[in-house]
């Protein structure tokens, strides 16, 4: 379902076959793309973020693959809420524990993606995220709260991440573990404005989002690169993946107002719903960024029964 209307071909992703666009990156080149030629991409700032980054063959549940998929081209919106932590905790698997910014109050946030570069091609997402404690950690939520704000990296459970295309779907889902499906998803982020809507199965809206983007501010290629680690459980076992954002330029709104915020009918609305949000609290917006997503890794989750 992307927004993409060309020729396509298939290509099999841990036993499934896909379509993916034809003569695309994931076409053409399979992970390794070449980054010389990402370079010549008038949308494309700088590869030099990813020349340090070097890729490394792995085993995953969809096949051998390249490590980390390079994204060289998005723009990101998210909308961080309090919400009670008796509500969060309800949806949280009882090894992890909601982060709280106050007794009794926690942070989720609704995020969308436009992925206009990258190794497996165009392609859109949203999601509905919780802010948990990192795993095996027994400071206080306040202390671990101040560390990840001071730098830039936050520990993340994520209960829907609806995307565009099918190799995204595949990947995500089989490969990293992340509740994905795949539906009409459109997203908008420019120096003015910052727009999204999510379908749902009949067609209607799932979520839709519009905003005044924030000022833009901008920085060099690797002065300020912003980290989130993401936990998901396959076949059982615990494991973390870490996506490392270079942002290029971006702006923030504590307390952002005339946010238009459509809670539809649909998986992301339910899920929105089911955490009770009270109040947003911080709008963030980066209209131009790079990503490395790592494969996901095992990890030692502390049990908390």
């Amino acid at each position: 379902m992307s927004s993409i209307h060309q020729d396509a071909v298939e290509v099999d992703l841990g036993g499934r076959t896909i379509a993916v666009p034809k003569g695309g990156l994931y076409d053409r080149y399979r992970m390794n793309t070449d980054l010389d030629e990402v370079a010549r991409d008038p949308r494309v700032s700088s590869v030099d973020f990813f020349r340090r980054l070097p890729k490394t063959r792995v085993d995953s549940p969809i096949g051998a693959t390249l490590t980390p998929n390079f994204y060289y081209r998005i723009s990101t919106a998210r909308l961080t809420m309090l919400a009670r932590s008796r509500a969060i905790r309800t949806r949280l698997p009882g090894e992890l524990a909601p982060l709280e910014v106050a007794p009794g109050l926690g942070l989720i946030s609704i995020m969308f993606f436009r992925y206009d570069v990258c190794d497996i091609d165009f392609y859109t997402e949203a999601a509905v995220g919780i802010a948990v404690r990192p795993a095996r950690h027994g400071r206080l939520g306040f202390v671990d709260l101040v560390a990840a704000l001071k730098n830039d990296h936050l520990d993340s459970y994520v209960l829907s991440l609806p995307v565009s295309t099918d190799i995204a779907q595949v990947r995500g889902h089989d490969g990293y573990g992340f509740p994905k499906w795949v539906t009409e998803l459109d997203v908008g982020i420019d120096d003015s404005r910052t727009t999204a809507r999510v379908a749902n199965d009949a067609g209607g809206t799932d979520l839709s989002f519009s905003v005044a983007t924030p000022a833009q501010t901008a920085y060099p290629t690797g002065e300020r690169v912003s980290t989130l680690t993401s936990y998901t459980s396959i076949n059982g076992a615990w494991h973390s993946t870490l996506s490392q954002t270079n942002v290029l330029s971006a702006g923030s709104a504590r307390f952002p107002r005339n946010v238009a915020l459509q809670i539809g009918h649909g998986r992301m609305a339910d899920d929105l719903r089911s955490l009770k949000p009270l109040k947003a609290v911080q709008l963030d917006v980066t209209t131009e960024g790079q990503l490395a997503l790592h494969m996901p890794v095992p990890t030692s989750v502390k049990s908390r029964d």
